[in-house]
């Protein structure tokens, strides 16, 4: 089978991620990596933690902590989070990690030995209370603009403005306060993207005729706008040192390497930590130099679709080795919260470990991927994620996989009753099965996320109109065979259900499957021909009925949601 290299966009190491956040990156590549492991695929599910840049600092300062000790908590605090969510990764690093700073060292030395780098001197602002130069969001002060007063040197928070530090009026260090602030030269590596402009473009349209227009359009429109040369380096004490054999000046004054130029790197460096910890058995190179039998599919949303189809791509290019390009980009729209922006400071919209507290991950999971921001921006509200998960998962799932094996158990015990022979119904439930079973592997082999939900909720639903056809229980007071066949080809319905629906929630199908005493029950997926006959359940089956999969979301917890996350739409 085809080997699969799966990446998503590195979360950023300051603060627990909001609900886009997870939509947008990791959780649809979780998926897609649950669901090529089932087909018997071999996967590669790559991610880490971006620790790198001005914010992290800025936190760690805030928090009265080392940044070293700072983005280990915080590695470990989001991990957690994304354990419980059940992400499949198989390995999650850190930028920060020895093997990125040796392969982000090694990227920049051939960059420069092939004539992709420079040293340019540039006007820079300098703290003398500091004793350091400053980068952009070192910088605070007023916006010229809208006068918000705390607008940092990169960006005003507020009016969202670009700007320069010397935008800025009465500006200030974000390290010290000190207004004492003066321009000075320094100097920074620049990586030439222009002189690689011909070859990215060239790359590029190899590829985006199969890539999502979302992504396709994005890489283009910075393509045509024209590649412009960056400075890849920053006046930080936290980063990828610049390499003292190649620029002994530059990394005599600290220098390091921009986060934007390291954190894609990570994805190789991730992928080497994890051959570290078994490098008999483990080659991180196999996967990323001279890989062609590698299929590569990275996840994001679309801020980072410029950085992982051009910018990352260029600096590929430019080593002149064969490192692993991505093949195919799944690019997301934005997950936006009553419209608006998730906010921590505003108390808007729902972050990954509050959105545990209050509810199982698979509410979570299976809402997002079904309402994933594919074409369009989507909007999260209480009221459709309640009308959402009470229908298809309580209704329409939970509430088969209840009334199926509660009754059964009642009129015919712990085992899977034999009952008639199947007949007309079942062979029409069989043909219908394997039908939608075909179109939710098409979907899901084209990451058609909304389109894949759609056909696994319309899997459920045949039950449902199988059992309400056959109405065993009418059936069972005239045909007790015929009662019988109906439920045991319900249980079928039912174990095929826990395995096609582990990819969008684990834990759920897990707890299904587990109802049935099966002692060959080793498959990993039900191909549609194998769906026809569903007979995976043989008469004397033992099972037992699982305690509610899904409870309902009230209106009374409604309630409670919206008085503590925000975003009542009649407030």
């Amino acid at each position: 089978m085809a080997r699969h290299l799966i990446t998503s966009a590195l979360p950023y190491i300051n603060g627990i991620k909001h609900l886009g956040n997870m939509v947008g990156s990791m959780l649809p590549a979780d998926v897609y990596s649950r669901y090529l492991r089932q087909r018997g695929h071999d996967v590669l599910y790559i991610c880490a933690t971006d620790e790198h840049g001005t914010p992290a600092e800025l936190a760690a300062k805030e928090a009265g902590v080392s940044v070293a000790e700072f983005c280990a908590q915080a590695h470990d605090a989001q991990k957690a989070v994304y354990d419980g969510f059940e992400l499949s990764f198989d390995y999650f690093g850190r930028s920060s990690s020895a093997q990125n700073r040796e392969i982000t060292q090694h990227f920049a030395r051939k960059l420069q030995e092939n004539g992709f780098i420079e040293e340019r001197a540039i006007r820079q602002v300098y703290s003398p209370v500091d004793g350091r130069f400053l980068p952009d969001r070192y910088v605070e002060g007023t916006c010229p603009h809208c006068g918000y007063d705390k607008a940092r040197g990169d960006q005003c928070e507020n009016c969202t403005r670009v700007l320069d530090p010397t935008d800025l009026i009465e500006p200030r260090s974000a390290i010290s306060g000190s207004t004492e602030l003066e321009v000075r030269e320094t100097k920074h590596l620049f990586l030439l993207q222009s002189k690689l402009q011909h070859e990215v473009e060239a790359w590029v349209a190899e590829h985006e005729e199969e890539w999502p227009q979302l992504a396709s359009s994005i890489a283009r429109k910075w393509l045509t706008e024209g590649l412009h040369d960056r400075a890849i380096t920053r006046d930080l004490d936290w980063g990828v040192p610049v390499p003292a054999d190649t620029w002994p000046e530059l990394a005599a004054e600290g220098k390091v390497f921009y986060v934007w130029f390291d954190a894609p790197i990570e994805y190789i460096g991730s992928t080497k930590e994890w051959s570290d910890l078994d490098p008999a058995n483990r080659d991180y190179k196999s996967w990323w130099y001279e890989a062609e039998d590698v299929r590569y599919t990275q996840f994001m949303a679309k801020d980072n679709v410029p950085f992982h189809t051009v910018m990352f791509p260029a600096t590929e290019l430019a080593t002149r080795e064969p490192w692993k390009k991505v093949d195919y980009v799944k690019a997301f729209n934005w997950l936006t919260y009553y419209g608006g922006k998730f906010s921590t400071s505003q108390k808007r919209g729902v972050f990954t470990d509050q959105a545990l507290e209050i509810l199982p991950a698979d509410f979570w999971r299976y809402f997002l991927i079904a309402n994933a921001p594919e074409s369009d921006d989507s909007s999260f509200t209480w009221e459709h994620f309640q009308a959402t998960v009470n229908k298809d998962l309580g209704g329409t799932l939970g509430n088969f996989v209840n009334r199926v094996l509660t009754f059964s158990r009642k009129k015919f015990g712990d085992e899977a009753p034999a009952g008639s022979p199947a007949g007309e119904a079942e062979a029409k439930l069989g043909e219908q099965i394997a039908e939608l079973l075909a179109e939710y592997e098409s979907h899901m082999d084209s990451l058609q996320y909304r389109k894949a939900a759609a056909a696994l909720r319309a899997l459920w639903s045949a039950g449902n109109a199988y059992l309400d056809e056959k109405a065993p229980w009418t059936e069972v007071k005239t045909d007790l065979d015929g009662a019988a066949l109906t439920l045991r080809t319900a249980m079928n319905l039912i174990h095929l259900y826990s395995v096609v629906s582990e990819p969008f929630i684990p834990a759920s199908a897990r707890t299904i499957r587990s109802s049935f005493a099966l002692a060959d029950d080793t498959a990993t997926w039900i191909t549609p021909e194998q769906a026809r006959s569903l007979d995976a359940v043989p008469a004397g089956t033992p099972f037992t009925v699982p305690p509610v999969l899904f409870a309902r979301v009230t209106e009374e917890d409604l309630e409670s949601y919206r008085e503590r996350f925000g975003g009542n739409p009649e407030a």
